[in-house]
């Protein structure tokens, strides 16, 4: 009889909640606007909610929106008089890369909070702890500078109503400068905390014209409790260790070329037409033809050319007669509207476009179905080689001219 014998260690391990960070998403989008040309700037597409929600008529009048993340802190004791709370925001600026995420280019944005505020809770009501007649003058009462929105200890500065029930009291205060804002009780509170965190913020985007089209995508990372970036007082301590903002940038451009119909059949002609020729037999000293074409840009692209016949490496396109085979080379330019500039900066104006490059146009402001030339003509040293072997065929070549908004 075999015996089998199957030993099993048990093991049991009791888990204890770690503290996790906090994530909050922020979203800022960029399209052009046609009726805005010159403005450049991201649109925050990120949703107030918080203070601003609650109150969007005192957050207008400054200018401010805000974001409620559930991030709480709790007294580590009681808070006497001779104890203070208030608020710290990180209000200098910081930087950090954001990267596309097809292309990996990356971007520097900047980011500081100018405006923080949450909820108090205490361990008792306020008219048992302070007195007085009503809950909003024993929340005065309890503090040695009066309310959390009456007496808002600088350097940040009031910013419009609260909210408040018997042990609670919700503000929200502007915060210019990065400093403890300190309220010292002149009650004993057993305890208290606050519940959430109402923060607005500020940023400094990049010039979204010389940003490539996609998703750009960067985090910002904020302590939270005593001494962190966050800091509502040396006894209140956070559940959380750390707040993470994730930016979203969205930049969709627009690049758009129409041509008048009839415009891709380009017919080379002196100046007048032919009938100095015909009658005189006097000789043009120009072939050529400018076609006009409208344009949308707002951010960078280059042009190309592909030729179907070529004078050879380094030439431009050609035309030819396909049974003679005689042909002459064709310069092509571009002169493009006032906003569009070369890689220089300089402005676009009879521009030589050759097949084997890809210059780089850039927008100083979104130009939107502006009128650009491309200038088609004989190079002047094939003239009378054309007249001269004329047989009365055309001489005749495809072009393609290629706007490409995929810059390298």
């Amino acid at each position: 009889m075999n015996k089998i014998t199957l030993a099993l260690g048990l093991l049991l391990m009791a888990s204890v909640p770690e503290a996790q960070a906090l994530n909050q998403e922020i979203r800022a989008l960029f399209q052009p606007d046609s009726s805005k040309p010159t403005k450049n700037a991201f649109v925050n597409q990120t949703p107030n909610s918080g203070y601003c929600a609650t109150h969007p008529t005192e957050c207008a009048n400054f200018r401010m929106f805000s974001i409620r993340v559930p991030a709480r802190f709790t007294s580590s004791r009681y808070v006497g008089i001779f104890d203070s709370v208030g608020v710290k925001a990180p209000a200098a600026w910081r930087n950090l890369t954001v990267t596309n995420t097809q292309t990996q280019a990356t971007e520097m944005l900047a980011v500081r909070i100018i405006g923080l505020g949450s909820n108090y809770v205490l361990s008792h009501p306020a008219m048992r702890l302070a007195g007085g007649s009503t809950p909003l003058e024993a929340h005065g009462r309890l503090w040695t500078t009066n309310s959390w929105v009456n007496g808002v200890p600088g350097p940040c500065t009031y910013s419009g109503v609260a909210e408040h029930g018997p042990e609670t009291f919700r503000f929200f205060w502007k915060t210019p400068f990065q400093a403890m804002c300190a309220k010292v009780p002149a009650y004993h509170i057993p305890g208290m905390s606050f519940d959430t965190l109402d923060f607005a913020y500020e940023m400094l985007t990049p010039n979204p014209l010389s940003m490539a089209s996609g998703r750009y995508v960067g985090s910002l990372t904020y302590t939270l409790g005593p001494g962190g970036d966050f800091d509502m007082g040396p006894l209140m301590q956070a559940d959380d260790p750390a707040l993470t903002l994730d930016f979203v940038l969205d930049v969709q451009h627009t690049l758009k070329v129409d041509v008048p119909s009839g415009g891709n059949h380009i017919v080379l002609e002196p100046q007048g037409g032919w009938r100095s020729w015909l009658e005189n037999g006097r000789k043009p000293v120009r072939l050529y033809r400018d076609q006009i074409f409208h344009i949308s840009a707002s951010s960078k692209f280059t042009m190309k050319l592909e030729c179907e016949h070529s004078m050879g490496v380094g030439s431009g396109c050609a035309i030819i007669d396909r049974e003679s085979r005689y042909g002459g080379a064709v310069d092509v330019s571009v002169s493009l509207p006032n906003g569009l500039t070369d890689s220089a900066g300089q402005p676009v104006k009879r521009f030589l476009l050759r097949p084997q490059t890809s210059p780089v146009f850039q927008p100083s402001i979104y130009v939107d179905r502006k009128p650009g030339t491309l200038h088609f003509e004989i190079d002047k040293n094939y003239i009378d080689l054309l007249i001269d072997n004329a047989k009365g065929r055309p001489y005749q070549g495809n072009i393609t001219v290629i706007w490409d908004s995929e810059v390298g």
